[in-house]
């Protein structure tokens, strides 16, 4: 009878692993780091002098053009582009280390079906909307955190720089979130759940979970104990939904709509750069951001065993024969 393995479990059963494979992920998480951090960077860096100079910046005016465009303290849309592209930088890195040091194919990160499943992702999309709109019910009847940060009780008024902004939301949001999913939840749980297979099927799966979320609310760099928190929770969800639906398309589909949501509302009342640089969070939003997490987790848990989608493959990529409709 063929195994059946569940996401967490791909780099290790239907990958190259081997008797003594325990350093593959172990390198490939240095990788991925090293990739993000630094090789990323260098590349856009570069990329983005290119650009400068191309449009009119001198030698006496690129430093300070330079330094304009990364400064996420004062962001800018050409900021937000570039922040947004670092991150989306996280796909294809992470297909290739996937591919250079455990021979899996790119449909293998996304899905235990060996591809993206479209069909799936724009159901998940559907249910996250749902889930927003529980999020706003209960927002609206709790009270303001008091050293939150508040939105503004008008709207900006419509400006070319909202317009730009609103351009870089909708292009280049969706590849961002799905970067930092692929790095989270899709490499690191994978590797995660193959180290901790031998302490027992729990033990993988709380690895698999709650290693990438806590490295994913400690990426975000230095922040409040609340904002922390809602970081970290944000990141169990996810990762529970990676396993529960077998693939990364319930998470992107949420982190998506969340930073929609989150950017909207900045466009809309207050700015982009208090967006990106939440300060003084308050404990009254995490049952907020709680309900949004918790109903979508319920929804595509659901969602997702009504319409089969698979949540195991075979345990080897030649045995591997899809059981779920083509969602």
């Amino acid at each position: 009878m063929t195994q059946r393995v569940e996401y967490h479990l791909v780099q290790r059963h239907v990958g190259r692993w081997g008797d003594s494979g325990w350093w593959r992920p172990l390198v490939g998480v240095l990788c991925v780091a090293l990739s993000v951090l630094l090789v990323i960077q260098i590349a856009l860096g570069i990329g983005l002098a290119l650009v400068l100079f191309a449009t009119g910046s001198t030698t006496d005016t690129f430093s300070d053009d330079f330094n304009r465009v990364i400064d996420t303290d004062h962001v800018t849309p050409a900021g937000l582009a570039y922040l947004n592209l670092s991150l989306a930088g996280a796909i294809p890195a992470v297909l290739l280390i996937a591919f250079l040091l455990h021979r899996l194919r790119p449909g293998w990160v996304a899905s235990v079906a060996g591809r993206m499943r479209w069909k799936w992702l724009l159901v998940c999309l559907g249910l996250a909307f749902v889930a927003l709109l529980a999020t706003l019910v209960v927002s609206a009847v709790l009270p303001s955190g008091g050293d939150g940060e508040e939105l503004g009780s008008s709207l900006n008024p419509w400006t070319s720089q909202v317009r730009d902004f609103l351009i870089v939301i909708v292009l280049l949001t969706p590849l961002q979130a799905a970067g930092e999913e692929y790095a989270f939840r899709g490499y690191l749980t994978q590797a995660f759940g193959g180290i901790f297979e031998p302490l027992g099927p729990r033990a993988a799966r709380a690895a698999a979970v709650l290693a990438p979320a806590l490295l994913f609310a400690l990426a975000h760099g230095a922040q409040d104990a609340p904002i922390f928190f809602d970081r970290f929770a944000f990141g169990v969800v996810a990762g529970i939904l990676v396993i529960a639906t077998g693939g990364l398309e319930a998470g992107i589909a949420m982190h998506v709509l969340n930073n929609f949501l989150a950017f909207g509302l900045a466009l809309a009342f207050s700015d982009m750069s208090s967006a990106l640089n939440p300060t003084g969070g308050s404990w009254w939003n995490i049952p907020v951001t709680l309900t949004q997490s918790l109903v979508y987790l319920g929804l595509a848990i659901w969602a997702a065993r009504r319409l089969g989608i698979a949540s195991t493959t075979a345990s080897s990529a030649s045995e591997l024969e899809p059981s779920e409709p083509r969602v």
